[in-house]
């Protein structure tokens, strides 16, 4: 008897959990979509304001395109959730495809209103009658006739709020999602580019590590030697012994140079140890005071954790050497699938996005399919946001 109460239970938890996730993305994809009209007025209003500043226009137009991908994004787990799928793998689609489809929306949000405003109006009336019924101001059969037509409307309204869902799904996959070869196009084209970009990368990092090693750890060593020769000519003790002294802080630079240049060849302490630590590392050296917040359960490969750390470094060496800034915030935390970093600083901003540092590092993020964006205003402060998959 108790293992079919129990057997009872389920089913009902589980008629309860395949219907409610329906009427609950529902109703939130209604309120959403009401957001998402305004996001596009204001955004629209915004762009046809600044028209005659071409540049401004080009900035705002970015701007609308990048939050109206991640709006995109969020509807996308919403309906992965009512469907129990798995997470959706990333927006390959242009920028006006992910606006049309948040102007689409509107459809299928005007009839999730209309749907759950007559599930509502429903257990309204379901109330009344079971009311009446229990005041007795309704008999047996009326009440049994009344709880047959309120079942089968509900069923129909159930299967209305179900359609509703598919039809937000079906938007979604039609103007978010290529098709099959166009995908296959589109991937290859990716492929293409991002090769190109990585063998652009390391040639400029090549010369990158050269002249810092020119510039930097040589002329250390050449004076290195110098102090080295006059010591050997000079006769008087206390003299050696302060040219040796000076010889020994010059090889003391000369082995943090090399060790600077080492690790921006690759991050060997990864090896034996995890990315916020190796960043923790990097942050006392800095001149920048920088905060570090790692939510990371499981340990992402050891490839988006050195992309991860070269980002993280060129952003604090530009913040320390360019912006002037007082402090420099790192965050970085694992979303379902993808891993998500954050680089902030309180500089002046009007940092250039076209500079060879930080393309090298849209090349890097771009080879292991991720995304990379910069928000740099004048005034500041300057965010650089990084997103990689980690499945």
């Amino acid at each position: 008897m108790a293992e079919r109460a129990a057997h009872g239970r389920r089913l009902w938890v589980g008629a309860v959990a395949r219907w409610g996730r329906p009427v609950a993305g529902v109703a939130v994809g209604a309120l959403t979509a009401a957001a998402e009209l305004l996001f596009l007025a204001v955004a629209g209003l915004v762009v046809v304001a600044v028209s005659p500043a071409p540049a401004a226009r080009r900035r705002i137009s970015a701007s609308t395109v990048r939050s109206a991908q991640r709006i995109a994004r969020w509807e996308r787990r919403r309906l992965a959730v009512i469907a129990s799928e798995p997470a959706p793998p990333p927006i390959r689609a242009s920028g006006p495809r992910v606006l049309g489809y948040l102007a689409a929306r509107l459809l299928p949000a005007a009839l999730g209103v209309l749907t759950s405003g007559l599930l509502v109006v429903g257990a309204v009336l379901a109330a009344i009658v079971v009311r009446s019924f229990v005041v007795g101001t309704m008999t047996t059969a009326d009440f049994l006739v009344q709880v047959l037509i309120g079942a089968t409307l509900l069923v129909v309204n159930l299967q209305a709020i179900a359609s509703v869902a598919t039809l937000d799904r079906w938007l979604a996959r039609g103007l978010l999602e290529s098709s099959t070869r166009a995908a296959l196009q589109q991937r290859i084209s990716e492929l293409s580019l991002s090769r190109a970009g990585v063998i652009a990368a390391v040639d400029a990092e090549r010369q990158r590590i050269e002249r810092d090693l020119h510039d930097g750890l040589q002329q250390h060593l050449v004076a290195l030697g110098m102090l080295l020769g006059r010591a050997r000519r000079t006769r008087d003790p206390d003299k050696v012994r302060e040219l040796l002294a000076q010889a020994h802080e010059d090889a003391q630079r000369a082995v943090d140079d090399l060790r600077d240049v080492a690790w921006r060849v690759y991050p060997s302490a990864l090896d034996h140890t995890t990315l916020d630590e190796v960043l923790n590392m990097v942050a006392q050296r800095s001149a920048t005071p920088v905060k570090i917040s790692y939510d990371v359960a499981v340990r992402p490969a050891r490839s988006i954790e050195t992309v991860l750390y070269f980002v993280a470094c060129e952003a604090i060496t530009n913040a320390t050497k360019h912006a002037r800034a007082a402090l420099i915030t790192i965050e970085i935390e694992a979303q379902d699938t993808r891993i998500e970093m954050y680089v902030r600083d309180d500089g002046p901003g009007g940092a250039d996005p076209h500079g060879s540092g930080l393309q090298g590092l849209v090349r890097r993020v771009a080879a292991l399919d991720g995304q990379f964006d910069l928000h740099s205003p004048a005034g500041g402060p300057t965010t650089i946001r990084v997103e990689l998959p980690c499945a």
